[in-house]
């Protein structure tokens, strides 16, 4: 009897403990998510503050990247900083919700690239632009940092790209066509907007289109931040 009694006692025991370390692991989970799903508001928010308010930028003439020059550059240095960081942590976090399954391996994967890419674009600075900073004048070809923030630019961008149609996948195969179609559209929508600025076309319509199509893609990012938490 009394055998009987402590093997069950063990086995309540176990049962708590497993239960313990699976509402960690979603704790975890959940914690990385939001830091996935900050990153976007924040740089957002950080940027649009500075476009407002920083003398001589213009956002129909001027990328935000360019931010990251004069005297406050290191502003917009640390925002590309802090978001990759966090879009890295966030990866982890979808990992940990997608596997094992369909874009359980790449999903993450590429959204960590994204994330790696906006650490690159933060480390190396973008060349000036004509007019930003005032009395600082472009220079005469690429600079070799220039060269690398737009290396960085585009396998982040690419690579969040990707992790849209990956994700658009996962989500088809289960049965959620709205979430798939979203995602979807999202990567084609972001992709003509980049390609379309990618070619150095510098029409005002083109880097608008551009700005939006950064916005749309940071709110897709946190919304599937949002909906992966457990």
């Amino acid at each position: 009897m009394s055998t009987r009694v402590g093997a069950r006692a063990d086995a309540e025991v176990g049962a708590a403990a497993s239960e313990a370390m699976t509402d960690a692991a979603g704790t975890t989970t959940r914690r990385l998510l939001v830091c996935g799903g900050a990153a976007g508001p924040l740089y957002l928010t950080v940027g649009l503050a500075q476009a407002l308010t920083r003398e001589g930028f213009d956002m129909r003439r001027h990328a935000l990247s360019v931010l990251s020059n004069g005297d406050l550059g290191w502003i917009q240095i640390v925002n590309f900083l802090v978001a990759g960081v966090l879009v890295i942590a966030g990866a982890v976090g979808v990992r940990r919700r997608l596997q094992p399954g369909r874009g359980g391996t790449w999903g993450p994967i590429l959204l960590g690239l994204y994330g790696i890419g906006l650490i690159g674009s933060g480390l190396f600075v973008a060349d000036p632009a004509p007019g930003f900073p005032p009395a600082t004048p472009p220079p005469e070809s690429m600079t070799q940092s220039g060269l690398l923030h737009f290396v960085s630019g585009a396998v982040a961008f690419y690579a969040l790209i990707a992790a849209g149609l990956v994700l658009a996948r996962r989500f088809l195969d289960e049965g959620e066509r709205g979430w798939a179609g979203y995602s979807l559209a999202t990567s084609i929508g972001f992709f003509a907007a980049f390609a379309a600025v990618a070619s150095g076309s510098t029409s005002s319509a083109v880097l608008i289109a551009f700005y939006l199509a950064v916005t749309w893609i940071w709110i897709w990012h946190a919304s599937v931040s949002v909906k992966l938490m457990p």
